[in-house]
């Protein structure tokens, strides 16, 4: 019974190890202030793009009081990530036009893929 018990421990582990894993991180973000309250990002993300059915398809620009600030409103967000990266790992890709509201001095970006959402590695950025 032990045994049983210590195999469907290790089974558990391994897969929430494997889940863990197929979030996409915020390994880097930047941004540039082009003009009043208009921003631009630069983000790098890590997924293990595996092709069409899992891939890192967005990112967020999250403002403190947790609204998503989307250039395109009809966007599911701020950067939408439109084919998989299974062989550039990791990736940057930039958005600009992000209307941040004037005294806002941090934002969070967050990472999505297709098939576990969101979970992964986030990244701070301060506003200078």
């Amino acid at each position: 019974m032990n045994k049983l018990i210590g195999a469907l421990s290790a089974f558990l582990m391994i897969s929430n190890i494997s889940l863990a894993a197929g979030n996409a991180d915020v390994i880097k973000a930047q941004a540039r202030n082009s003009g009043p309250g208009v921003w631009s990002f630069s983000v790098t993300v890590l997924h293990p793009d595996s092709g069409w059915e899992d891939y890192a398809d967005g990112w967020d620009v999250i403002l403190p009081d947790g609204t998503v600030v989307k250039p395109v409103a009809s966007e599911a967000f701020t950067r939408t990530l439109w084919h998989p990266h299974v062989n550039e790992q990791p990736f940057t890709r930039s958005q600009g036009g992000v209307e941040i509201p004037v005294g806002v001095k941090q934002v969070t970006v967050r990472a999505h893929d297709k098939r576990d959402g969101f979970g992964g590695k986030t990244v701070n950025v301060i506003l200078p």
